[in-house]
C-alpha cells in the first residue's frame, strides 16, 4: 500500500470532500488595456500575462514577458500572488501558477482561495489538479460568437479538498516527476545549443556567395484575419495556424498539429489562399517576434494575420531557407512605431539572404537534417525519452488526482 493510500485510509476513509469552484475560489477575468493608448504599454512595472508566457516559460511563473503601468490596471485591482490563471476562451485548457501579484489578459480567468479555504490548500496541489480542470474545460465549450468555456458550468465544477497531508504527498511525487523531466529538458537544450552553434558556423558564408533580397527568391505572404465564428473547428481542408500553434508538441520544426481547421468554402469566403507545404512561417507582430520562432508547413495551410510566411521560389531550397532563417534575428525587421512591434511585408522582402548553388544548398541541408533529427525528432534519442517520460508522468498524475468522493 502506498503512502498516499495509507494517508487516505487514515484521514478520509469515507472519501474526499468536493465543493464547487465558486464556493472555494474567488474568480475574476483578466483585462487588456486599450492598445490605442500608448501610455498603457510604456514604463510598465506590473507583470501582464498572456498565453505566450506559458508557452515560452512554463507553468509556474514569477514574471511576464510584458509589463503595464499601474495606471493601466482596470480598477487598480491586481490578482494576488499564488493565484492560478486558466485559459477560458480562445486557446482553452491551459493554466499556470503565478507566484507574484499580477494582471493577465481577458482570455484568462484567475482563481485564488477564499479566506475560509486558504489554509485548506497547498497551491501546488491546486496547480496540479488544474490539469484535470483543463481537460474539463476543453470538453465544455460554447461557440455562440467565439470559443469559450461554459462559465456557468465552470463555476459548478466539483473540486476536491483532500487533507493537506495527502495534498503535500501528491505534490512531492509530482514534483519529483517534474524535476526528472526538467533534467532531460536541460540536457536536450544543451544539445540544441550545440547544434545551433554548428549550424550557424556552417551557414557563415562571408563573401563566398551572393546576398540577394528575400523578395527575389521567395514570396513574402502575410496571413489573414479569421472571424471568431470561423475558428474552433477540429476538422477541415486546411490547418489554420496561430502563433501559439508553433509551441504545440510535434511542431518543433515542421507544423504537423493544429488547433483549428477551415474548409475550402470558408477559405474562399475569406479570400484565403493557402500557403503550400514548405512555406516558412514566423510571428510578425507583438512580443512574439522576439521569440524568433520559425517553422515549416507540412501541407497546404492557412495562418492568421499575426503570422508571416516565406514561399520559396525555384532558386532556393525550402529547407535551406528554413535553416538560414534560424540564424536570422526577426527583431531586426520589427518596427516600434505603433503600440507593439511589427514586421512589414516590404521590409521582409528587402532582407538579404545568401544564394549558393543548389548543389551546395542540398549539401548543407543534408548535414543539418541529421543534426536536426537528433534534437527534434520525437521518435529517437533524447526527444523520444522525454516524450516517454511525459506520458509516464501524465499517467501517474491522473491516478494520483483521482479521488473517491465522500457521500454527504
Amino acid at each position: 500500500m502506498s503512502k498516499i493510500q495509507v494517508l487516505i485510509k487514515k484521514l478520509c476513509p469515507k472519501g474526499v470532500e468536493f465543493q464547487s469552484l465558486a464556493d472555494i475560489f474567488e474568480m475574476r477575468n483578466g483585462y487588456t488595456p486599450s492598445k490605442a493608448d500608448v501610455s498603457n504599454w510604456t514604463n510598465g512595472t506590473i507583470p501582464w500575462f498572456r498565453m505566450e508566457d506559458i508557452r515560452e516559460n512554463g507553468r509556474i511563473l514569477d514574471d511576464a514577458i510584458q509589463h503595464i503601468p499601474a495606471s493601466a490596471v482596470k480598477g487598480g485591482r491586481l490578482f494576488p500572488a499564488n493565484s492560478i490563471i486558466l485559459a477560458t476562451s480562445a486557446t482553452i485548457g491551459e493554466h499556470a501558477l503565478i507566484t507574484i501579484p499580477f494582471m493577465s489578459n481577458q482570455r484568462f480567468t484567475a482563481l485564488w482561495p477564499k479566506p475560509n479555504f486558504v489554509r485548506l490548500f497547498d497551491m501546488k496541489f491546486v496547480f496540479y489538479y488544474c490539469f484535470v480542470l483543463d481537460e474539463w474545460c476543453r470538453s465544455n465549450i460554447t461557440t455562440s460568437s467565439f470559443a469559450a468555456v461554459d462559465m456557468s458550468a465552470f463555476k459548478h465544477f466539483k473540486f476536491p479538498i483532500p487533507p493537506l497531508e495527502v495534498q503535500q504527498e501528491i505534490v512531492r511525487i509530482l514534483d519529483t516527476f517534474t524535476e526528472l523531466e526538467a533534467e532531460l529538458e536541460a540536457e536536450l537544450e544543451a544539445r540544441r545549443r550545440q547544434y545551433a552553434h554548428y549550424r550557424d558556423s556552417l551557414l557563415l558564408f562571408g563573401a563566398d556567395w551572393p546576398m540577394v533580397p528575400m523578395g527575389d527568391v521567395a514570396e513574402v505572404r502575410s496571413g489573414w484575419g479569421f472571424p471568431n465564428s470561423d475558428q474552433g473547428k477540429s476538422e477541415g481542408d486546411f490547418p489554420f495556424y496561430k502563433v501559439s500553434d508553433m509551441n504545440l508538441l510535434g511542431n518543433e520544426t515542421v507544423m504537423n498539429v493544429a488547433n483549428n481547421y477551415i474548409s475550402e468554402a470558408i477559405a474562399q469566403k475569406l479570400g484565403v489562399k493557402a500557403a503550400p507545404a514548405g512555406t516558412i512561417i514566423f510571428p510578425k507582430i507583438g512580443a512574439a517576434v522576439a521569440t524568433n520562432k520559425k517553422r515549416q508547413l507540412s501541407m497546404a495551410s492557412a495562418y492568421d494575420n499575426n503570422v508571416m510566411g516565406l514561399i520559396p521560389g525555384p532558386q532556393i531550397s525550402s529547407r535551406f531557407l528554413y535553416y538560414w532563417m534560424q540564424t536570422f534575428d526577426l527583431t531586426r525587421l520589427a518596427h516600434d512605431s505603433g503600440a507593439v512591434p511589427s514586421i512589414r511585408k516590404s521590409e521582409a522582402e528587402q532582407a538579404l539572404v545568401p544564394l549558393p548553388p543548389r548543389v551546395e544548398q542540398d549539401r548543407i541541408v543534408s548535414i543539418l537534417d541529421k543534426f536536426d533529427a537528433l534534437v527534434n525528432d520525437l521518435s529517437i534519442g533524447l526527444p523520444a525519452e522525454l516524450t516517454a517520460r511525459r506520458k509516464q508522468y501524465e499517467y501517474y498524475r491522473d491516478k494520483l488526482l483521482t479521488f473517491e468522493e465522500a457521500l454527504v
